[in-house]
């Protein structure tokens, strides 16, 4: 009855950690009518990892999208850009936590500017998940690719 009972309690406590390692990922897709030709991509200046920045460029340009880089306000001749913010962890090596993206439109009629969708990924309950380790690009290439997927690249 004692071995039963520990068996019960040792398979609910690998069970209670295995729900608690989930990698969290969301993506809110930009409509099918929008062509978009050039975004613009803020800076963020607040996300320590070097490369990142770069690599966004990258995945955006071999999604068809011509790009530019700004810093500060949103430039009057941006009508679509994007921001975004990511974070990375140390346990056993580096690896990305949290990234966000949204992409806006700028509003010609409000005069405010319209989110168009965004998406993230979240590995802070990544816990025992090796999943959450592993090149930075490959996490964010699938979301960005599906963020996209019906947008129209203009000519």
């Amino acid at each position: 009855m004692k071995t039963s009972l520990l068996k019960f309690f040792c398979l609910f406590v690998v069970l209670l950690f295995l729900q608690g390692c989930t990698i969290a990922q969301r993506v809110v897709r930009i409509d099918s009518n929008k062509e978009i030709s050039k975004i613009y991509v803020l800076k963020n200046d607040k996300v320590l990892m070097e490369g990142f920045h770069p690599e966004l460029i990258s995945q955006l340009n071999a999604l068809g999208f011509e790009t530019e880089t700004y810093s500060g306000d949103v430039p009057t001749a941006a009508t679509y850009y994007i921001n975004y913010t990511a974070n990375w962890k140390w346990e056993l090596a580096m690896y990305l936590e949290y990234f966000k993206a949204a992409v806006y439109e700028q509003g010609s009629e409000s005069g405010f500017a319209k989110l168009l969708g965004e998406v993230e990924y979240d590995a802070t309950n990544g816990g025992g998940n090796f999943d959450k380790f592993g090149d930075t690009a490959d996490k964010i290439k699938p979301l960005l690719q599906e963020l996209f997927a019906k947008v129209k690249r203009k000519q």
